[in-house]
């Protein structure tokens, strides 16, 4: 019987991909969330990060369906089926840096939303890179 290991981990990921993507939206529509994001230096941000924000959130909502087709949950991802593996590797590679990011911000608050949710991602993530098959 094949383990329930990539499976369980790549549900994980995309539930907190979910969450960033949600969260991200809510900061590009104007949501006054600032101070637990991006160094938490104002709450209403600005134009251009608001924009980041969107980007973000479309960019977050890939890897979440790359998780997700990883283990065949889904049927289709942004990235072909051979680029799979490496993606992966890729969002747990941006999972430790944003451990890394979120535990040195001066936002006390970003600090303690975010890096339990970035190491629990990282967890996920290379729990999916290094057991699906």
């Amino acid at each position: 019987m094949p383990s329930l290991l990539p499976l369980i981990a790549a549900v994980a990921a995309a539930a907190l991909y979910a969450g960033i993507v949600a969260f991200q939206l809510a900061l590009a529509a104007g949501v006054p969330w600032g101070r637990a994001a991006y160094g938490g230096q104002r709450d209403d941000l600005p134009a251009s990060m608001r924009v980041s924000s969107g980007v973000a959130a479309v960019l977050w909502a890939g890897f979440a369906l790359i998780v997700l087709r990883r283990v065949g949950l889904v049927g289709w991802a942004p990235l072909p089926d051979a680029w799979l593996p490496a993606a992966v590797w890729v969002a747990a590679a941006l999972a430790g840096l944003s451990v890394v990011l979120n535990a040195i911000t001066r936002s006390r608050i970003e600090r303690a939303i975010w890096l339990p949710a970035s190491v629990l991602l990282l967890a996920a993530t290379l729990a999916l890179a290094l057991t699906a098959g």
